[in-house]
């Protein structure tokens, strides 16, 4: 009995000894992938790949935010996510209003912010599993953290799908209208947004 005792007790020990080292490396590869695309462009996303082995044509080009034009940033936030400057990665009111909308059976709205977009294009995979959201919710406190509001910006305006196959505003920029992203007009800024 104490020999069973023993093995079920070394099982457990094990199991909980190789449990914790997954999450602390879980923590540290995500801190270390989150801190590297502080400095760097993300190469590629999940989106961007799926389309490139599905055959599809993928545009896309990295173009620093002072390098765009001034109001894309402004329309971005007026179209999506108006208190961007002023929440930490979640906007508990939108969140709230997008639950109780598809609680009531409305139309199915998203409470997601830009921050939360972005953790979720830079990251992970599109989809609506709680194991999603959780590391959605996981990396946009980390770009929060480890990146700010102007860093999290940009990142979203370079790799954001703006139609099949086209990514980032820049892209978007020369695809509708055949201008490059700094010499856009309001209206122009708008329309992507």
């Amino acid at each position: 009995m104490a020999r069973i005792a023993a093995f079920i007790r070394s099982f457990f020990q094990g199991l909980f000894r190789w449990i914790a080292r997954l999450a602390v490396g879980f923590v540290v590869i995500s801190v270390l992938w989150v801190v590297a695309y502080r400095f760097v462009p993300p190469p590629i996303t999940y989106l961007m790949a799926r389309d490139m082995l599905s055959g599809h044509h993928v545009e896309k080009a990295w173009v620093p935010m002072p390098l765009m034009a001034r109001t894309l940033p402004r329309a971005v936030i007026g179209a999506e996510d108006a208190n961007f400057c002023g929440h930490h990665g979640f906007d508990l009111a939108a969140i709230q209003k997008a639950a109780q909308a598809n609680l009531e059976g409305r139309k199915l709205r998203g409470g997601s912010t830009i921050s939360q977009q972005t953790a979720k294009n830079a990251f992970l995979w599109p989809g609506r599993s709680w194991v999603r959201k959780g590391l959605e919710a996981w990396f946009t406190g980390l770009i929060e953290i480890f990146w700010g509001k102007p860093r999290i910006m940009e990142v979203y305006l370079n790799i954001v799908e703006m139609g099949p196959g086209i990514y980032g505003m820049a892209a978007a920029s020369d695809h509708y209208f055949g201008r490059r992203v700094d010499r856009i007009s309001a209206a122009q800024a708008a329309r992507l947004a």
